[in-house]
């Protein structure tokens, strides 16, 4: 890498830290770290959205995997595209009610109770080290490709920059590095794509020399069994994760959200499909190289000094973008949703503000866990997953669109989904339970949801026709001494 690149890169860090350290200003409770003042735009809660969700796993990893299997992963994370849609025209419309909240939990314990907020903010920590040891585990693999020095030294520094930027700045400092680095990376790997294209001779040329079923998935003989999983996952995995439902709480109102929404739901699909692609013209390039080094590999061979720079910043700024953003959710969700609560709430508020920048560092550790524990960015993510949309989406998506819900429909939903995700976890590998955790463990969860439905319904039903039965008061005390807050 030449010394304008190293210039450029330097640059980029020392702007990101500037940024963080002037967004500090006048920070001083709890509520300006966790959503600054509920007064970003449109376009501010569009890119700081878009740049949460373009990580590592949906980059280095997608391009991975579109190297070894073709456009059929590419084509599955439309899942995710459409979720953002979903969220958008149904969900964000309904926040308004919610502008009280700091997190899931904040919207969680409003319906089903204390208990079961600290439960969301326990599962929600985990989901946010597990997509940050992802977002960590891409870093290195950019260290790797780029700088001589050790990946895990890299990773650290790396990785001690956001935690700087998000510790003294919260969710301001994220918001406002956000916007930076999403301007660089929207311009920086479409570009890289289309260079990528000219090189190999076009899209034509990538359809001629690559197998039939890379290009066009439905030529695969099993592609509906591996499509509708995959896109399934993608749906479901990141439904409603912390970062995105602070993204949905902190606008000026539910409109301006609606719009960022949307907006960033349409940026997904032709992004995905870019990025899908520039693994398809690594493999035409090179087919002998390192999957998970397609994208900094063709960095690497087709831009000039300069240019090279500008792009590993957009490459950087994938990682430093979704990382910061579950770096500040985790934190949040760990004072406000567990801590706070298990203490009885006699933190103050600049109490409050001390332990949530403390507990980036915790969650920081348990991000590199995470993250040196698997070889693929994408494998992280999905194995995160696990934390969050087998528990909590169901009785969460509930909440927000006002259905009428009670404390033991969460927890008969809870106890579904971790059954269904436990059971999955012991099959033999290669099993459709065992491919499939996420997507059994939500309709697990919805079952367990309904089924408590159901069973209120018709309990409701026999007290008003006849007196209940010993047996049944009985349960009736049972179930109110465990469900006692």
């Amino acid at each position: 890498m030449s010394g304008l690149d190293i210039v450029i890169i330097i640059f980029f860090i020392i702007l990101n830290i500037v940024i963080g350290i002037y967004s500090s200003r006048n920070l001083n409770n709890f509520s300006q770290f966790a959503v600054g003042q509920r007064s970003f735009g449109t376009f501010a809660i569009f890119a700081t959205l878009s740049a949460s969700f373009i990580g590592g796993g949906y980059t280095l990893g997608n391009a991975k995997k579109v190297f070894n299997m073709g456009m059929i992963y590419a084509f599955a994370l439309l899942g995710f595209s459409l979720k953002e849609l979903f969220i958008g025209f149904v969900l964000a419309p309904r926040m308004d009610r919610f502008s009280d909240c700091y997190s899931v939990g904040d919207i969680i314990g409003k319906q089903y109770g204390k208990i079961a907020k600290i439960t969301t903010g326990v599962f929600a920590v985990l989901v946010c080290a597990g997509i940050l040891g992802a977002q960590v585990n891409a870093m290195g693999q950019i260290i790797e490709a780029f700088f001589t020095i050790d990946p895990k030294i890299g990773v650290l520094l790396g990785f001690g920059i956001i935690i700087l930027y998000c510790t003294v700045g919260g969710m301001r400092a994220v918001v406002y590095t956000d916007i930076l680095q999403f301007l660089i990376l929207v311009i920086a790997l479409p570009a890289l794509f289309f260079i990528g294209l000219k090189t190999v001779g076009g899209w034509s040329e990538v359809v001629e020399r690559t197998p039939a079923s890379f290009t066009n998935p439905l030529d695969l003989p099993n592609f509906w069994v591996l499509f509708i999983p995959l896109f399934l996952t993608f749906m479901f995995g990141e439904s409603t994760v912390p970062p995105y439902i602070q993204r949905l709480i902190m606008a000026k109102q539910s409109k301006t959200t609606k719009r960022a929404v949307i907006a960033s739901g349409f940026l997904s699909i032709p992004f995905f499909l870019i990025v899908g692609g520039l693994g398809l013209i690594a493999l035409l390039i090179n087919p002998s190289i390192n999957p998970n080094q397609s994208i900094p590999y063709l960095i690497n061979v087709l831009l000039s000094p300069g240019i090279k720079g500008i792009v590993v910043v957009g490459l950087i700024s994938v990682i430093m973008s979704s990382a910061s953003g579950f770096l500040n959710a985790a934190a949040i969700s760990a004072i406000h949703d567990i801590i706070t609560p298990l203490s009885k709430n006699t933190f103050t508020m600049r109490y409050s503000l001390l332990w949530a920048r403390l507990t980036t560092l915790v969650v920081g550790i348990l991000a590199l866990v995470f993250a040196f524990s698997f070889n693929n960015v994408i494998d992280v993510l999905v194995y995160a997953y696990n934390f969050w949309s087998p528990i909590v989406l169901v009785p969460l998506v509930a909440v927000i669109c006002g259905f009428s819900v009670t404390a033991r429909d969460f927890w008969f939903g809870v106890s579904f989904g971790l059954i269904a995700i436990t059971g999955c976890q012991l099959q033999h590998a290669g099993s459709i339970w065992a491919n499939n955790p996420v997507v059994i463990g939500v309709f697990a969860n919805l079952l367990g949801f309904v089924c408590s439905g159901l069973l209120r319904d018709h309990t409701s039903s026999t007290e008003q026709s006849s007196q209940p039965s010993r047996l049944h008061r009985l349960g009736t005390r049972m179930l109110a001494f465990f469900h006692k807050p």
